[in-house]
This record gives C-alpha cells, sequence and structure tokens, in this order.
C-alpha cells in the first residue's frame, strides 16, 4: 500500500510542478518577471520533493511511472490552466473591403477600441483595423468580426508590453 502511495505522491506532484512551469514560461514571455520568479520558486520546491521521492526507490517502475505519467498529465493541465487563466494582451488586426463602418460600430458597441487605416489590397480599396484586447475577450472578439465581416482577413498577435 505504501508503494502505491508513494507513486500517487509523485504523480500528484509532477502533475503541480509541470503545470507551474508551463504556466511559468508564458508569463515570463509576456516580461511578467516578478510573477514568473514566484511561480518558479514554488515550481522547484516541488519538483525537488518529486525527484527526491522518486530517487528513494529508483527501481521501483512503479514511480518511474508515475514520475513520467505525471510529467504527462501535468504538460496537459498546464496548457488548460494557462488557455482559462487567459493572461496578457492581443493585437488583432482585420484588413475587409466593405462593411468596416458597420464592422467597427459593432465592435466598440461591444467595448473594443478599433483604429481604422485605408490601405490598398490586391483588389482595390481595405480599410485596415486594428484593436488591442485582452486575451480572454478574443473569442468576443472574433464571434464579432465573424458575424458581420465573414469574409474579413484577421491576424491576432500577443503583445509583450502595453502602455496606457
Amino acid at each position: 500500500m505504501e508503494v502505491l502511495l508513494t507513486a500517487l505522491l509523485i504523480f500528484c506532484l509532477r502533475i503541480c510542478d509541470v503545470s507551474l512551469g508551463t504556466v511559468r514560461m508564458i508569463v515570463s514571455i509576456q516580461g511578467r518577471r516578478y510573477l514568473a520568479a514566484g511561480i518558479g520558486f514554488v515550481e522547484v520546491s516541488i519538483f525537488i520533493t518529486a525527484i527526491g521521492k522518486a530517487m528513494e526507490n529508483i527501481e521501483n517502475p512503479i514511480n518511474v511511472f508515475a514520475y513520467a505519467g505525471g510529467f504527462a498529465a501535468g504538460t496537459m493541465l498546464g496548457i488548460a490552466l494557462e488557455t482559462k487563466l487567459a493572461f496578457g494582451y492581443r493585437v488583432v488586426r482585420v484588413i475587409i473591403h466593405r462593411g468596416a463602418d458597420n464592422l467597427i460600430a459593432k465592435l466598440r458597441e461591444a467595448g473594443f477600441g478599433v483604429t481604422r487605416l485605408r490601405g490598398e489590397g490586391k483588389k482595390g480599396p481595405v480599410a485596415v483595423l486594428f484593436s488591442v484586447i485582452r486575451r480572454k475577450d478574443a473569442g468576443t472578439y472574433m464571434r464579432v468580426v465573424n458575424q458581420e465581416a465573414p469574409h474579413a482577413f484577421v491576424t491576432i498577435e500577443e503583445t509583450r508590453e502595453t502602455k496606457h
């Protein structure tokens, strides 16, 4: 029974430390160094505990399996957590041939700021719309665009830093 409990502990610890590692990497990329450092401190503390438990009885294949399984499950959980937390901002660029005024009005009604530039595309004049949005609002933004301008060309880019 003790063998299974140790394996379960290793598995759970690995889920925690790998999940935290995934989130830490993403906040690091976004330039949030203090948050990344705090997460890293907790992550490594858990990792040291997990590796120590696994190394106590390395010949036990259950511990090795629990360690590897916890890594895999932690990776999946970390990605799911980061998606739910949706840290940061995105720059959305919408290129549209017709109906820009209506799309701009609908986006602004939904609470989004929009900057419009006039451009020239392959088939003539276009409107190029820029918005900086919270990542968690990307779905709402895209629903408005898809409803009002289903043929628009859209790109979404991650921002590293914003200044208001």
